[in-house]
């Protein structure tokens, strides 16, 4: 596996990690119980828009790789 495809995976992991203490944090506020608010955890990770995080995932890529204008 390349560095390019690890970086891809680390980052839809992390954003997956992201989604489900975010549903899980939610549901535990509204009042679910543990079991409800991992299902809805579970819920958000499926609800990830894959398409919408490989490209803010591009997005920061080409952040780091252009110089800044003080290399230039």
């Amino acid at each position: 596996m390349s560095t390019d495809e690890l970086t891809i995976a680390a980052g839809v992991r992390e954003a997956c990690i992201e989604a489900a203490l975010a549903g899980y944090e939610d549901a535990s506020i509204s009042g679910l119980c543990g079991e409800g608010a991992l299902e809805v955890a579970i819920s958000a990770i499926r609800r990830l828009n894959l398409t919408e995080t490989l490209e803010a995932l591009a997005r920061a890529d080409e952040k780091t790789e252009r110089p800044s204008t003080s290399q230039r």
